[in-house]
């Protein structure tokens, strides 16, 4: 236990030790500083470690370092002491390690070729570079080799083999015919990575003697050339179809080894007929998105930056119709060493701590090694102050002496890293370098900044005084930052004086004075006012300032935020602007802008012209076209044009606009060709060649511009070089195998000559191609066929005449053409985020498949089924388009408890790729819609029957109804309200215990376990008290005929509800006409009611002021008139009804409830109509009925219980039903 606790306290008091190390000092950038302060080398400049030279130049092997004092250098050579002054070819630069073999004048590079490192010392340590390995270049020549002409049958493979020779670096390989032209390359024939040219099968037209195999050595600039070889195709009838087989690699599987950071290529080449096409997968893995390519023709897998992530199994597929092959190649990333931490310089005062630490990583994990002024480290002197631990080096009380430079190497077996990192103890007493009484001017309330730049070792602590020998200063208003800096967040006149600053560690002290001067701001006491002023008149602005007397101000006008026009019209004063003779133009803001050389101010006004009144007597007119047009000194590219204006008619004229003509392309166009003032008389013009130029003058003023002038003499330039290309050059495919190359081309003038054509050259974009260059005339589009899908391309278009070409121009990026995507988005996932909301995500597709300009991806998604009703309809997709590389999108507008299917596609310019797997997911239950329909029948005293239909949409498993109704009474108030829940199975309900002659208010709404859905509302009214049945009697029957109708009345006694049956005939022919009547009692009791219900509207109709007045029954029972009776009906001979012409309605309050239990809007004691929810009425804010009923007199509240009042006799004797 206790050895246990001792090994805790120890590393405890290591991570103590390391927590409370003091940060290295920092050294300021001075550069008078930097050259009085001792420094240990530094290594600024060396060669790289592999090194190779071309062996006819001289070796220049680079060291370059820095130090106080200066550093000297030596050089080893493969391990042992290099002696440059007994070589008389190598020489080393003055105050440079720089070593230069001279090979020129006998040397020979291959005598030179080693291991060389360069160490640089002072007398405080010494730095080493880098093992320079110096190789010179080799490119041998081809060995002789005899070779026999291939005899291949049609559709076998063959493999030309290029076996070039061994150089350094290796040779770049293509091949060539004899006319030094590339041999077209594709799926069926393509350079594999070796150099070697397979065919995966032969066809006729691969018949030639010249297969040429070139290695271009670029470190020499040569190309050595195989023999020709000779391939003849013989054609076999019928030609046999093969399965693919690889022709490299061999076998089923192979192994690669890459190191990180570098570029893996894998490669697979079959054979087959039809042509094999290749896939690559990754085993149990995706190719890595965004640095995966596809190269020769897909035959080649290309991951930039590989890391140890990317090891594993990548599989080829070749392809074809008749069968496939494939291959399996293991990867391993192996790494070359790479920092984690590199060693940093350490500057130490004498007594302080340290550390310095070399991290690394690699594969396998590097080793690190420590080194000491280039010595390792465990033969190097010792040091008491410095201990090794693993990766880091642990420094504690350093003296002067500990200065070193010390080295980490961190190696495996794939390479190594070299750092020099020093640890420079410094005794320096502080320093100041800002320089002593420097000025700081600021303007009063704003941040005063007085620098105090030092430099001491050790940190010298900084003190600020006020004044020469004031005290030190201390509190809220000021700042004090690390640097030395004094701040004074808001500087007063009575901040301005002397500042002190004392900088002292313990080797002594130093101050320094500086001065603060706080000036007043500067103001626009006066600021320029908005004006108005008329055509032709004179305005000024004022800006008059206050400023600090020791500041000298400058005033800058601006109009519309630019610079004043240059017209002698605008006069600058010392603190006004002036303009003369204002005209439109002169329209907009002015501003007036103060610099100091401490601040700015500024201030604007707008200034508004409009026109001045007319003068009776002046005519203003546009100007007299210029005559007399003449042309003098003709040179090739300039001419010089004079005119004699016209007449100005009253308004001056204020420029002349000149034109030309060319009569050898566009004979009768005039152009444009520049614009002067109209004080001038002539000018100079600028022509192109080959233009047979004519040229008019139209003079313009205030009022407009004049007719041209007479055409001057014509002038025929000379030919020349086209002076530029055409505009607008583009490249896009218009299919997937071709490159569309479009301009505009040049205008007959810019052609500067006869013969004028284009030169169209191409080269793909990142391919070590050559340009190809075609030569084509009167078109401006030239189609490039047989290209990769979706490259880019490096594009220009160059004019040319007769006398020759246009300048080189510049070049464009095109695209051949587009192809649909090959693959679908994958990892597809639904997240709904409620009932109507779904949010759907995918992987994006790598760019490499898209083969176009990725433009977004489409969403397609639709209804499977409900879940509730588990039917099936017809499917509607919907498609959501998210446009750029989106990865998400929102599914909006979902049917609640429901079933949907999705697929997501990627897109480009010319359509869609393939649909992702379907994604099927479910929506959760929502709220249901309203009942389809409720409708209430039955009425009867006490009891109401309701019949309701499901909701058109469930969106949802139902668990119940809620019903809720309440009371409405004579005034419209609502009574009680009553809820009942009803099981979801139920259609009906019959309520019961209802008050008679009731009107009630339903509410009735569905229920999920989500919640309540929207509600549906209707009104009933129960009926009133029933009458003992009367024995039904008919007497008095009366008839009076007119000449198109007949009136028959009768007097009835009995109970209500009773049918009436009325006979008539025509001429001598009887015909049955059923009539169905409400009535209303046995005939004493109806009169009584009669006379009853009339003495009680009389008394409403007094009490409430009634506008309708009496109700003339008897009048128009007397009377007979036509208005009271409407007349036959002409189809079938029947009476029409009988109409009140004064109320057009039955009297309220007496009519019952007709048999059929339905409520009628003209029958109904309570219709809403009639309450004011029609098209005729409304209700105040507190519910109070406002406006006419539906009839055109007003209604008249009801007073007292509706079961009270008599019936109606006028309904019941005089109307039809």
């Amino acid at each position: 236990m206790m050895k246990k606790r001792s090994i805790s306290a120890s590393k405890a008091s290591l991570v103590l030790f390391l927590c409370q190390m003091i940060s290295a000092l920092d050294v300021p950038l001075d550069s008078k500083l930097l050259e009085e302060l001792s420094q240990p080398p530094t290594i600024t400049q060396q060669s790289p470690k592999d090194y190779i030279v071309d062996p006819r130049e001289n070796i220049v092997i680079q060291c370059e370092a820095k130090g106080k004092p200066p550093p000297s250098f030596s050089w080893t050579r493969n391990g042992t002491h290099f002696d440059i002054d007994k070589d008389a070819q190598v020489t080393m630069k003055p105050n440079s390690g720089t070593l230069v073999v001279n090979i020129m004048n006998g040397g020979k590079a291959e005598a030179y070729e080693g291991v060389y490192q360069c160490t640089a010392r002072n007398e405080r340590g010494a730095a080493i570079s880098n093992n320079i390995v110096i190789r010179p270049s080799r490119s041998p020549l081809w060995t002789k080799e005899k070779l026999e002409p291939n005899h291949v049958r049609e559709g076998d493979s063959l493999v030309l083999h290029c076996r070039p020779p061994v150089g350094l670096p290796p040779p770049i390989i293509f091949w060539m015919d004899n006319a030094f032209q590339r041999l077209p390359q594709s799926e069926r024939v393509s350079q594999g990575l070796n150099g070697d040219l397979y065919f995966s099968n032969v066809q006729p037209e691969d018949t030639r003697e010249d297969y040429i195999c070139y290695a271009r050595f670029n470190h020499t600039q040569t190309i050595q050339q195989k023999q020709p070889i000779s391939v003849k195709v013989f054609s076999t009838k019928p030609v046999t179809e093969r399965q693919p087989i690889l022709l490299t690699p061999t076998g089923s599987t192979s192994t690669k080894v890459e190191l990180r950071g570098n570029v893996l290529l894998l490669e697979c080449i079959a054979a087959g007929l039809p042509t094999p096409v290749i896939r690559w997968i990754k085993e149990g893995g995706e190719l890595p998105a965004n640095r995966t390519f596809f190269e020769n023709f897909k035959k080649t897998l290309k991951i930039t930056d590989v890391s140890e992530a990317d090891s594993g199994n990548y599989k080829c597929i070749a392809r074809n119709i008749l069968g496939s092959a494939h291959h399996v190649i293991s990867v391993t990333v192996k790494a070359a060493p790479y920092w984690i931490t590199a060693p940093r310089n350490l500057v130490l005062s004498p007594g302080e701590d340290g550390t310095l630490i070399c991290r690394a990583n690699g594969n396998p994990k590097p080793n690190i090694s420590w080194l000491a002024n280039g010595v390792p480290i465990s033969i190097a002197p010792e040091d008491p102050s410095r201990k090794v631990d693993g990766d880091t080096i642990i420094f504690s009380h350093v003296q002067e002496r500990s200065s070193a430079v010390y080295q980490c190497n961190a190696s495996n077996e794939y390479g190594y890293l070299l750092a020099n990192a020093f640890v420079n103890v410094l005794a320096e007493p502080p320093r100041i370098l800002t320089p002593a009484n420097k000025l700081y001017q600021v303007i009063a309330d704003s941040p005063a900044l007085l620098d105090c730049a030092y430099f001491g070792s050790p940190k010298p602590e900084i003190e600020w005084f006020r004044g020469v020998k004031g005290s030190i200063l201390r509190g809220s208003e000021y700042i004090f930052h690390d640097n030395g800096t004094l701040e004074i967040p808001v500087a007063q006149k009575d901040s301005t004086g002397t500042y002190t600053c004392v900088a002292r560690n313990e080797l002594g002290k130093i101050q320094n004075e500086v001065q603060l001067e706080v000036k007043d701001p500067t103001m626009i006491i006066k600021q320029p006012e908005y004006k108005v002023i008329q055509r032709y008149g004179q305005v000024s602005f004022e800006c008059i300032i206050k400023h600090d007397t020791t500041l000298l101000p400058t005033i800058i006008w601006l109009k519309d935020n630019g610079e004043l026009p240059d017209d002698e019209r605008f006069l600058v004063g010392k603190d006004n602007l002036t303009i003369m003779n204002v005209t439109d133009k002169d329209d907009g803001t002015y501003t007036c802008i103060v610099n100091t050389t401490l601040d700015s101010v500024s201030a604007s006004a707008v200034l508004t012209v409009v026109a001045a009144p007319p003068t009776p007597a002046i005519i203003y007119a546009r100007p007299n076209p210029p005559f007399d047009l003449e042309l003098t000194g003709q040179l090739e590219r300039s001419v010089e044009l004079s005119w004699i204006p016209g007449d100005e008619n009253n308004s001056p004229i204020t420029s002349f606009v000149i034109e030309y003509e060319d009569g050898l392309h566009e004979p009768g166009v005039w152009h444009y060709q520049t614009e002067v003032p109209g004080t001038q008389t002539t000018v100079q013009l600028k022509l192109s060649p080959y233009v047979n130029y004519s040229f008019r003058v139209i003079a313009v003023n205030e009022i407009g511009r004049s007719q041209p002038s007479e055409p001057s003499e014509q002038y025929l330039t000379k030919s020349a070089n086209p002076d530029e290309n055409p505009s607008n050059v583009q490249g896009i495919g218009s299919e997937p195998d071709n490159l569309v190359i479009t301009w505009e081309s040049l205008k007959g003038f810019q052609s500067n000559g006869p013969g004028l054509q284009y030169k169209v050259s191409w080269r793909q974009k990142d391919v070590d191609d050559e340009w190809t260059s075609v030569i084509v005339a009167n078109v401006s589009k030239y189609i490039v066929s047989g290209t990769p899908t979706f490259v880019p391309y490096e594009i220009k278009v160059q004019a040319l005449n007769d006398l020759g070409y246009a300048p080189e121009p510049s070049e464009v990026i095109g695209h051949s053409g587009e192809d649909l995507p090959m693959v679908a988005p994958g990892n597809v996932q639904v997240h709904v985020i409620n009932s109507t909301l779904a949010k759907v995500h995918w992987d994006p597709v790598p760019l490499k498949t898209v083969r176009g300009h990725l433009q977004g991806y489409k969403v397609y998604y639709w209804k499977v089924q409900s879940l509730s009703r588990r039917s099936r309809r017809h499917v509607e997709k919907k498609i959501l388009t998210f446009r750029g590389n989106k990865t998400f999108g929102m599914l909006p507008g979902l049917e609640p408890y429901s079933s949907y299917k999705l697929n997501v596609r990627v897109v480009n310019g010319k359509g869609e790729g393939p649909a992702s797997p379907d994604k099927v997911f479910k929506t959760p239950e929502g709220v249901p819609s309203s009942p389809s329909f409720l409708k209430i029948t039955n009425p009867t005293l006490d009891s109401l029957t309701l019949e309701w239909g499901l909701p058109t949409h469930p969106n949802g498993i139902l668990t119940s109804y809620i019903l809720k109704f309440q009371p409405i009474n004579n005034t419209h108030e609502l009574g009680p309200l009553v809820e009942i829940r009803i099981p979801a199975n139920e259609s009906s309900l019959i309520l019961k215990n209802l008050n008679y002659s009731t009107r009630y208010k339903f509410y009735f709404n569905a229920q999920t376990s989500v919640g309540s859905g929207s509600q549906i509302t209707e009104e009933a009214v129960t009926i009133m008290d029933e009458v003992q049945p009367l024995y039904p009697r008919i007497r008095n029957v009366t008839t009076a005929a007119a000449e198109t109708y007949a009136n028959i009345s009768w007097e009835y006694e009995g109970p209500d509800h009773a049918n009436f049956y009325v006979e008539y005939g025509v001429a001598g022919t009887m015909a049955s006409r059923q009539v169905d009547i409400a009535t209303q009692g046995w005939f004493i009791g109806l009169m009584c009611a009669v006379a009853l219900l009339i003495l009680i509207l009389l008394i409403v109709c007094f009490i409430r002021r009634n506008k309708g007045g009496k109700y003339p029954v008897k009048e128009k029972e007397d009377a007979h008139a036509d208005p009271e009776i409407q007349p036959m009906k002409e189809d079938d001979g029947t009476f029409g009804e009988y109409s009140d012409a004064e109320d057009h309605k039955p009297l309220k309050k007496g009519s019952r409830t007709p048999s059929d239990r339905t409520v009628k809007k003209e029958d109904s004691d309570d219709s809403l109509v009639d309450y004011g929810e029609g098209v005729n009425g409304q209700f105040n804010e507190d519910g109070s009925f406002i406006g006419q009923y539906s009839g055109k007199k007003e209604k008249e509240p009801a007073e007292g219980n509706e079961s009270s009042e008599a019936p109606s006799p006028v309904n019941a004797m005089n109307s039809f039903v």
